[in-house]
């Protein structure tokens, strides 16, 4: 064979070896991928406690994820939830995962949003905020005074204090509400929902505060027990 010969031969071989490439769909990233894309299936929705769930006319952040045998839960503000009806994970409104179930405000300030999208997952865990990972939640107890605890908002993340008093009885959003509690952790505009916790035991969610994170101040919660108790709930 002459050596114009083996050139032609070896570049004819590199040619179809390209091809063959090209039809299987083969790239950088490995058999099957195509460029610029990362192999493998796409990740999963969740929605837990920390998280924010929305409506045509509000955005309320979940406080803790709950069932009834084999309904799921999201245990949300009554004064955030009145007049909502379906509800989605993203603002765009595109991913349904539920409708309200009940609504309690004022007296009370809870609702629940029974989950009805099964390709989403709800872990009974809460998010402790961007990067910080989360907590499993495994039970609920009512709050006792001076006992530690634990809550995140959206808008000023994690942060911890003990409790000062229960039983507390606040006038806000235009109704009265009665039997919260008190930390001495703050908490601002956009933090309400929140879920408030000792370990892994559910305490409350934020409704309402006094004063701010730059000065000092303090939170109010409704608790979580009551508020199982009334819808026939379980935390998970």
């Amino acid at each position: 064979m002459s050596p114009m010969q083996g050139e032609r031969l070896l570049r004819t071989v590199v040619q179809a070896v390209v091809a063959l490439v090209l039809l299987l769909g083969w790239s950088a990233a490995g058999p099957g991928a195509h460029a610029g894309e990362r192999a493998g299936p796409q990740a999963a929705v969740a929605v837990r406690g920390g998280d924010t769930l929305y409506s045509a006319g509000a955005r309320c952040t979940v406080g803790f994820n709950a069932r009834s045998g084999s309904a799921l839960y999201a245990l949300v503000p009554g004064r955030c939830a009145q007049g909502a009806q379906a509800w989605y994970a993203d603002a765009a409104l595109t991913v349904a995962v539920g409708v309200t179930a009940g609504v309690s405000f004022p007296g009370d300030d809870y609702a629940s949003v029974r989950y009805t999208n099964t390709a989403v997952a709800y872990p009974g865990e809460v998010s402790l905020g961007a990067g910080a990972g989360s907590r499993d939640i495994t039970g609920a107890a009512s709050p006792v005074v001076g006992q530690s605890l634990c809550h995140v908002g959206r808008t000023t993340g994690y942060r911890c204090g003990t409790i000062q008093a229960v039983n507390v009885t606040v006038n806000y959003g235009g109704g009265t509400v009665y039997g919260l509690f008190r930390s001495t952790v703050c908490s601002e505009p956009g933090d309400t929902g929140g879920p408030a916790f000792s370990g892994g035991t559910a305490l409350g969610i934020i409704v309402g505060s006094s004063g701010n994170c730059g000065s000092g101040g303090v939170t109010y919660y409704q608790p979580v027990v009551e508020w199982l108790s009334a819808y026939g709930l379980s935390v998970y």
